[in-house]
């Protein structure tokens, strides 16, 4: 299992996380909204009437309304982006990284507006009489590149299951079984059903459902985020001017946070954006190629209300609950993941800076002076008796208060670490057959969950 995530974050590290890609995907952005004439400005007055049906015509073409369209499309991107992704890229890259999903978005909703225009403009009556487009579609019959569009198709259904189903079933699952003791696979094996009988009816029974769920989620939740926005409404201006002052500068380390360059909140700020609202990705314009209407570009411009809803609105209240509440730079008991632990040499205290920016530099991948650790962890009654030989590592931020156990029973012997990792043969700290859990309840950021989920 560590072999197959080190995989995932090697291809992270080439793809999402590489310099490249910030610059590529607000580069494209950047390039059709000069081109364009800021049509994200120009037009969105125009698009919510479009979406209010002012314009429809009866008889054309298509299987679902403008509203229907939208909603589908953002049945998949509202959710564990707006959270899990906000929270992950702030206790990553800082309050700057918020500033940088806002620019991924703003850039976006041109990005989205073209993708959509062109899926919709060639999109095709498939056999069974509904409409079918995508990128797909434009990369064979406008490009002639049909091996692109193969190869399109297939990354996109392999993508589905990173992005559209799988971390958003495990956080259910995982919610389901931590408040009510509900069985993960039991939570599982019902969503999948109910799926089924969605997608089962087609595009215009996802359309139906989605156009009565996504409305009342997205109040849900907003109402709730508000409430606990005001709550601490003192700390909303805090908050505001955190983000804008550290967006060129970066942030600097606090409480359970570890800090962050310029650099590393650009690049989570545009990463977690794009996985916030799909802008590029090219997902979205299969959705909006059903869409009934008679002008490709109208059902574009309803595209561009989709990053500003997502992201501009909805990740923004996730981000000042985050910041307004102060949760994101506290400490708090949690239970550790092997994939997000790092065992170094040395003991480094977080109030020191310099010891603190090494470390950064060292999760970072970055030249550190930080080695990682090689050698045991003694271990009596859940507590490290050589506990100053080292400093354990967990999402980007320093475990204090250690308590190895297994099961429920404290833990007594030796744990060997072999560059950093533990690598027990005798005793399975994550939780296979030789334990049921490697329990640490220590003093972690709150965000430390987010990152958990995603690693």
């Amino acid at each position: 299992m560590d072999s197959f995530n080190q995989l995932l974050l090697s291809l992270d590290g080439m793809l999402g996380s590489a310099p490249w890609f910030p610059w590529v995907l607000l580069g494209v952005g950047f390039f059709f909204t000069i081109y364009l004439g800021f049509p994200q400005i120009r037009y969105f007055g125009h698009a919510i009437k479009i979406v209010q049906g002012k314009y429809d015509k009866p008889g054309d073409p298509g299987d679902t309304s403008h509203f229907q369209a939208l909603a589908t499309a953002l049945s998949g991107t509202v959710g564990t982006g707006n959270i899990g992704g906000v929270g992950l890229a702030i206790f990553l890259g800082g309050p700057a990284a918020l500033f940088w999903m806002w620019m991924t978005a703003f850039l976006g909703m041109t990005t989205k507006f073209v993708e959509v225009t062109l899926s919709h403009k060639y999109r095709i009556k498939a056999a069974d009489g509904y409409y079918a487009g995508g990128p797909m579609f434009y990369m064979e019959r406008r490009l002639n590149m049909k091996w692109l569009a193969v190869l399109f198709a297939i990354a996109t259904v392999i993508c589905s299951f990173g992005t559209g189903s799988l971390p958003q079933v495990n956080n259910i699952a995982q919610a389901m079984h931590d408040s009510f003791g509900i069985e993960k696979a039991l939570t599982g094996g019902v969503l999948a059903i109910l799926l089924g009988m969605v997608i089962i009816g087609g595009i215009t029974r996802i359309a139906k459902v989605t156009s009565t769920i996504v409305p009342a989620m997205a109040l849900i939740y907003v109402i709730g985020a508000l409430g606990v926005i005001f709550y601490n409404i003192e700390n909303i201006v805090p908050s505001f001017v955190a983000v804008f002052r550290d967006a060129f500068t970066g942030s600097a380390a606090v409480g359970g946070f570890l800090g962050a360059s310029f650099a590393y909140a650009f690049n989570r700020g545009v990463n977690r954006g794009l996985f916030s609202n799909e802008a590029g990705q090219g997902s979205a314009p299969i959705a909006h190629a059903a869409a009934r209407a008679d002008e490709p570009v109208s059902e574009g411009m309803v595209s561009l209300l989709e990053p500003f809803i997502d992201t501009i609105i909805i990740c923004t209240l996730t981000g000042l609950v985050i910041l307004s509440s102060g949760v994101w730079s506290e400490k708090h008991e949690n239970l550790f993941e092997g994939a997000d632990t790092y065992v170094v040499e040395g003991r480094y205290d977080e109030g020191n800076p310099e010891e603190v920016k090494q470390l950064f530099n060292y999760l970072s991948s970055q030249p550190s002076d930080v080695k990682p650790y090689n050698g045991s962890v003694v271990v009596t009654d859940g507590r490290p008796l050589n506990a100053q030989d080292f400093t354990l590592i967990h999402a980007r931020s320093i475990a204090e208060d250690l308590d190895f156990r297994v099961g429920e029973d404290e833990f007594s012997g030796v744990l060997n670490v072999v560059d950093g990792k533990f690598a027990n043969e005798d005793v399975d700290i994550w939780g296979n057959p030789w334990c049921t859990q490697w329990r640490l309840p220590i003093r972690l950021s709150s965000a430390v969950s987010s990152a958990s989920m995603v690693a």
